[in-house]
Formats: structure tokens, C-alpha cells, sequence
């Protein structure tokens, strides 16, 4: 319940247009999705997207991570190792 109310929260920012940042979704401690979280975060690329954002997942588990092999959703989000490593990446990528 905590990961889709933050992303919720996430969302609810976006659609006030309150983030001026790229996204970082850190899953770190996170032992376990479902499908309403998937879905959740999949809304939260689509609405990055349409306000220019960037989203990067960081710090799935080992666990969570087979969830998103399994689903092919490995391929539709950028990852990171953790929060640090996302932050590297969307600078070095412009996006911050």
C-alpha cells in the first residue's frame, strides 16, 4: 500500500505541475508488486512523459526485479541501482 500511495502522491504533484524535476521512483526495500502497482507506475511514465519528465526506477530487489522480466516492463522503464546512481544518470543524461 505505501509504494502506490507515493505514487499517487507522485501523480497527483505532476497533475499540478509541482515538479519541475525529473522522477525517481526508489523501490529500495520494496520486497514485492502487484499488478495495481504496476499500473500506478505506469501512469506515472505516462504522465512524465506528457509534462516533459524523465522517470528511473531505482533500487529494485532481486524480487521485484523478476516482476518487471516477467512482464516485459524491464524495457519500457530506465533503472538504476539506487538513488544515487539515478541521479548520475539523469545528469549525465541532461535531464536534470
Amino acid at each position: 500500500p505505501a509504494i502506490t500511495d507515493a505514487i499517487d502522491e507522485m501523480l497527483a504533484a505532476l497533475d499540478r505541475r509541482d515538479l519541475q524535476r525529473p522522477l525517481v521512483a526508489d523501490l529500495t526495500g520494496v520486497d514485492r508488486v502487484n499488478s495495481s502497482n504496476l499500473s500506478s507506475l505506469l501512469r506515472a511514465r505516462k504522465a512524465a512523459i506528457d509534462t516533459d519528465r524523465k522517470l528511473v526506477i531505482a533500487g529494485p530487489t532481486d524480487r521485484v526485479w523478476a516482476v518487471f522480466l516477467a512482464t516485459g516492463l524491464d524495457k519500457v522503464f530506465d533503472f538504476a541501482e539506487d538513488t544515487a546512481m539515478a541521479l548520475a544518470q539523469l545528469q549525465i543524461g541532461g535531464d536534470l
